[in-house]
């Protein structure tokens, strides 16, 4: 009980033939392929960004006292569909602290 045997393996496999045939399987397993490999680049994105306001946040008495050096400005942040894949890159628009009126 609660082990998986082999015809089952097999029947789960013909079944996934069956409903979604031979022909689109390699396309469902490569856009498959493709959502894991963007969930996985986004969050490792936010796990740096949260590593980075975390290191922000604990040296920032330290570059208070040290305002002779200049800081860098972040490049523009881009978004792409998947690794790779250039042609749906696009910029970002973060917002800007401008105080109106």
């Amino acid at each position: 009980m609660g082990q998986i045997s082999l015809w089952q393996i097999l029947l789960v496999a013909a079944i996934v033939v069956l409903v979604f045939g031979s022909k689109r399987l390699p396309d469902t397993a490569r856009s498959l392929g493709k959502s894991l490999r963007i969930l996985k680049s986004e969050t490792a994105a936010l796990r740096s960004d949260g590593n980075e306001t975390a290191q922000n946040g604990s040296a920032g008495d330290t570059t208070a006292h040290n305002t002779a050096e200049p800081q860098p400005q972040p490049a523009p942040r881009t978004i792409q569909a998947a690794p790779g894949d250039v042609s749906s890159a696009r910029p970002v628009d973060e917002p800007r602290n401008n105080s109106q009126g």
